[in-house]
């Protein structure tokens, strides 16, 4: 069986080491200028373009289902 210690001996062991380092302050927010969200990646032509072909294609679909089938 493993020797795990216990914890009095984790504790003595604790007490021999360096205060633990406050952490870093959370990054600035960028300046509104630079900021780039899901709307700005939308009005990227090609993504449009793509999404328009897959909108065309599944409308196609759709209608040829409903009217034709």
């Amino acid at each position: 069986m493993l020797d795990t210690p216990q914890l009095a001996d984790q504790l003595d062991a604790d007490q021999g080491q360096a205060p633990h380092e406050e952490p870093a302050p959370p990054p600035t927010p960028a300046p509104p200028d630079t900021r780039r969200g899901c709307l700005f990646a939308l009005s990227q032509p090609p993504l449009m373009i793509f999404l328009g072909v897959i909108g065309c294609l599944l409308l196609t679909a759709a209608l040829h289902d409903l009217l034709l089938l």
